[in-house]
């Protein structure tokens, strides 16, 4: 984890509305970045979510420059209180992985602030990407 990762919050309730992490695994994620095992990647955001988050792949996203793409959603309650979904890309190391898990935990977008290192892997895809996506 990154030396600013905030403490974690207590798991939430079976149940509970809670954040969606999508994660790319069609076309470029998950198999271009060398040294990264993206199966792993994927086993372990779902076994550290699990119960916290709902974590989802999808196939392309078509944002393949930006390998691997993960996307944060709001729960329903994030997003009432304004969370939007957040792209992230080149999440490419354990770090960032773990930051992500942190962040959910923690409610996602519209409940808790990512923690500050995350910034450097926000990106705006297009409009039609993100429609497709988001839905």
């Amino acid at each position: 984890m990154s030396r600013s990762t905030p403490p974690a919050a207590p798991r939430r309730p079976a149940g509970a509305a809670r954040c969606t992490v999508t994660v790319c695994r069609g076309c470029c994620c998950g198999d271009i970045v060398p040294g990264l095992d993206h199966a792993a990647q994927l086993r372990d955001l779902r076994r550290a979510l699990n119960g916290t988050a709902d974590v989802r792949v999808t196939d392309c996203l078509d944002a393949c420059e930006h390998a691997n793409v993960i996307v944060v959603q709001p729960s329903p309650a994030g997003r009432a209180a304004g969370g939007r979904p957040v792209w992230l890309g080149l999440v490419n190391d354990l770090d960032a992985t773990a930051d992500i898990v942190a962040w959910a935990e923690r409610g996602g977008p519209g409940l808790a602030d990512p923690p500050d290192i995350l910034g450097l892997y926000v990106f705006t895809p297009s409009r039609r990407v993100r429609a497709r996506a988001e839905d």
